[in-house]
């Protein structure tokens, strides 16, 4: 009951504080129409903010305290606001790189670009020379099993909580290298994910077009097929299918990871199909998909040629969504026992496995970052893909500031 009436007193503080702020700035700008204009939830906005910034000043300043438990009680809210500055930094960098250097090209898209999406390039392309290069860049083989290394060596590299300077993150239950395996796993977990996007999209995107230029019965069976399979959960459902996958896979020779792309590949091509078909039907209308058929044009002409480029925006905003939605749904399964399987190394599977680490978080948060770098890994590209959808969104509307 203390906490609430606190809440609640410091709600009711904050709201004073606002409508004190609003009116002042009122008397002594006279009445200017920014303060004139400005809404009481603006202004407890703004008061709000300036709260939680101060509290997180605070916040830092208490995670490099010299007193050990105080700075761990707030060493990861440290830690995230110091990758946040960084972050913030290196993609106006980035930005600023552009602006100066490319082709004239480029050079106009980063001069409009916001920061966001700004970082958002610089993580996929971050991730991308990681899963290509995870060969030449991790120290050790994603299943290797270091020969004279101790199992499960604390991340942090401290010899006195049981650390390894040679292994900055430690090493696993079976005396793997954990940051090898955090490199192999950007090729594996966004490498088969955009695989099964790529596939999804092929499935989905042609049966959509094709169901919007044929129409009639074909439509119809198409849909009510669809609507079928997206009244299951995706989640549930991919399980489900898993599950049995792990029988076949056993019987006929073929990896489960196989299995698993065919099975979210098909289930994610049915979001693909309600979009491509909504888009290709208002597209089939126009006079110009007329003028083509009168002219004798095939079904492929018409897809590829006059549907597919004028369709493209949506389709490639959505593929940023889609890839989103493979890549956590790929990495949940992984996390269950039923996704990428060893010694293949994969995130979800990794924040499984290290779960144990956490377990050291109370004396030595360091110790325990082993699943979170993983679960951070998955989380960080989330977001970073869908600051570069939502910027692709805004220019493809036509809105401006």
């Amino acid at each position: 009951m203390s906490a609430l009436f606190n809440i609640a007193l410091g709600v009711a503080i904050i709201a004073a504080v606002a409508w004190s702020f609003r009116f002042i700035g009122q008397k002594v700008t006279g009445n200017a129409a920014r303060f004139r204009d400005m809404s009481f939830g603006v202004a407890f906005g703004y008061v709000l903010g300036l709260v939680v910034l101060l509290w997180l000043v605070w916040a830092y300043l208490q995670s490099i305290s010299s007193d050990q438990a105080t700075a761990n009680k707030f060493f990861f809210l440290g830690v995230a606001i110091k990758a946040f500055i960084l972050f913030s930094i290196l993609a106006w960098l980035f930005r600023l790189l552009g602006r100066n250097v490319g082709t004239a090209g480029t050079r106009k898209m980063f001069r409009n670009i916001p920061l966001t999406a700004s970082f958002g390039i610089l993580v996929i392309i971050f991730y991308a020379v990681l899963a290509i290069f995870a060969g030449a860049i991790a120290p050790y083989g994603q299943d290797e099993i270091i020969s004279g290394v101790a199992a499960n060596i604390i991340p942090g590299g401290d010899p006195a909580l049981g650390g390894d300077p040679a292994f900055p993150l430690g090493t696993d239950q079976i005396g793997r290298d954990i940051l090898s395996r955090l490199i192999f796993g950007a090729q594996n977990t966004v490498g088969i994910a955009f695989a099964t996007t790529l596939l999804a999209f092929f499935i989905g995107g042609s049966l959509g077009f094709l169901a919007a230029v044929v129409g009639g019965w074909l439509d119809q069976v198409l849909s009510r097929g669809v609507d079928v399979l997206m009244a299951i959960p995706s989640l549930i459902f991919a399980l489900l299918l898993m599950t049995i996958a792990s029988v076949w896979s056993a019987e006929l020779g073929i990896p489960l990871t196989f299995f698993m792309v065919l099975i979210i590949a098909v289930i994610d091509s049915t979001r693909v199909f309600r979009l491509a078909r909504a888009v290709g039907q208002n597209i089939v209308v126009m006079d110009y998909i007329e003028a083509a058929k009168l002219r004798g044009e095939g079904m492929g002409y018409l897809v590829f040629k006059e549907i597919l480029p004028n369709a493209t925006a949506p389709l490639l905003a959505e593929f940023g969504l889609r890839f989103c939605f493979v890549f956590l749904t790929i990495a949940a399964l992984s996390f269950l026992g039923v996704g990428i399987q060893p010694p293949l190394a994969d995130w979800g599977t990794m924040v499984r496995d290290l779960a144990s680490f956490i377990n050291f978080a109370q004396f030595a948060p360091l110790a325990a970052t082993a699943p979170l770098l993983a679960a951070g890994a998955i989380a960080l590209l989330t977001v970073a893909v869908n600051f570069v959808v939502d910027w692709m969104l805004h220019k493809s509307s036509g809105l401006k500031e």
